[in-house]
């Protein structure tokens, strides 16, 4: 049977659809090329905003068209949020977010009996959704999904109502899942969740499982796919000192860089705080990458307020900054706040801070030409190579090399979203 899994959204779904790809594969299932090709579609989706959702109803409608006689499942967080409407679809196996690990079996279940499927719990308080991946066969990186759901309720966020309360992997599964993903040629892990820097697990925190993995010979990097500017206490700062296999590079959501946004966000800092955290990472990391993400035009932003955000991003200097304006989300306290700022504002705010955004990745990447880094290779592409420096430059080689080597390298200069890099040799 060919199977294709779709997924939209986050490094989250990224994981567990990876889960349902490798668990199928060990069942003696093969991937098909494309959905007219699949007798089996899985489709992980994504709620975050508006555009999302709609994106991922689109992709059924499709699928539905081009191949109605596949065995259709959809999960993840526009299911969890639209369950009702999702039923509509004729869809065969529906599973909200708290099921995913039992869709592999809930397949060979429905091959057997051909009874259609619909799991639903709407219950925040939920158990950890144990999955294990032996292999992380679409990226060189490998994702360990350590811990899901979230209790920060932020405005504008549905995302704690969709992936239920904050709960974690087990400290020494994760361990395991490191050790294998490691015995079977990843160099670097990349440690993701809802909201990461929660974990805990019978006493161990983020920093205990980093320093933990770390201890394993064959992992080269270990990355923080996000962690808020709150976890990062004075245990963190130390294992940052300390502890080299960390790479060089954290995202840390921002979401508006004015103190009146950020107390009606529900953010739980303001700017000062963000400010003295990033300038002790500095003191400790100069080179540093920060990269972050920020909403515009959320209910009661105004020019003025806006103006406060792009200064205080050109004070702080992110890498890279991922724009979002404001999708309004039932049953959260922003959709129902007045002073909702027109489309077409958020449109030309968006467009203002990417522009920002771009300067500053040019102004940061600046910093390192001429000098001498390591990369990671990722992908090959007609005799061109790309790979990854810890801080996560994007570089371009003009040879083709296999995927996952340390490679060491001088940054040239910058070519459309590439820094172009000579080799100096390559490593182990």
């Amino acid at each position: 049977m060919k199977f294709i899994v779709i997924n939209f959204g986050c490094k989250v779904n990224a994981y567990e659809s990876t889960y349902f790809e490798e668990k199928l594969l060990t069942y003696g299932y093969t991937k098909a090329a494309s959905v007219p090709d699949a007798d089996l579609i899985i489709v992980n989706t994504c709620s975050v905003t508006n555009t999302a959702d709609s994106k991922c109803k689109k992709e059924i409608r499709r699928i539905k068209r081009e191949n109605p006689n596949a065995i259709l499942v959809v999960t993840g967080c526009s299911v969890q949020n639209n369950f009702q409407e999702y039923q509509k679809y004729g869809i065969d196996i529906l599973v909200g977010n708290f099921f995913k690990s039992k869709i592999p079996s809930l397949v060979e279940e429905y091959l057997h009996n051909k009874q259609k499927v619909e799991l639903f719990e709407n219950n925040r308080k939920q158990l950890f959704d144990n999955m294990f991946l032996d292999k992380f066969a679409s990226h060189t990186r490998a994702f360990i999904k350590i811990q899901d759901g979230c209790d920060n309720f932020c405005s504008y966020c549905v995302i704690p109502l969709v992936r239920g309360s904050v709960r974690s992997k087990d400290f020494d599964e994760c361990v395991k899942e490191a050790k294998t993903l490691a015995q079977n040629g990843h160099k670097e892990i990349v440690l993701t969740g809802i909201h990461t820097g929660s974990y805990n697990s019978n006493g161990f925190d983020l920093v205990d499982l980093i320093n933990e993995i770390a201890k394993i010979d064959e992992i080269k990097r270990i990355r923080i796919s996000s962690i808020e500017i709150t976890e990062l206490n004075d245990k963190f700062m130390e294992m940052l000192k300390n502890n080299q296999k960390v790479v060089n590079h954290l995202h840390i959501p921002l979401q508006t860089g004015n103190d009146e946004m950020l107390k009606i966000m529900n953010r739980k800092y303001d700017t000062k705080y963000y400010l003295d955290k990033i300038n002790l990472i500095r003191s400790i990391r100069p080179n540093i990458n920060i990269t972050t993400d920020v909403i515009v035009g959320h209910p009661y932003e105004t020019e003025e307020l806006f103006n406060k955000t792009v200064e205080f991003c050109k004070l702080i200097g992110f890498g890279k900054i991922h724009v979002f304006p404001y999708s309004p989300r039932e049953n959260t306290k922003a959709a129902m706040m007045p002073n909702q700022v027109k489309e077409e504002e958020k449109k030309k705010r968006a467009l203002q801070l990417i522009r920002i955004s771009d300067i500053l990745s040019c102004v940061y990447e600046k910093n390192f030409i001429n000098q001498e880094m390591q990369i990671i290779t990722e992908t090959n592409h007609q005799g061109k190579t790309v790979g990854f420096t810890d801080n996560y430059i994007k570089v371009l080689l003009d040879e083709n090399l296999p995927p996952n080597e340390i490679i060491f390298v001088t940054l040239m200069e910058k070519q459309d979203d590439y820094i172009k890099g000579k080799i100096i040799k390559r490593g182990e």
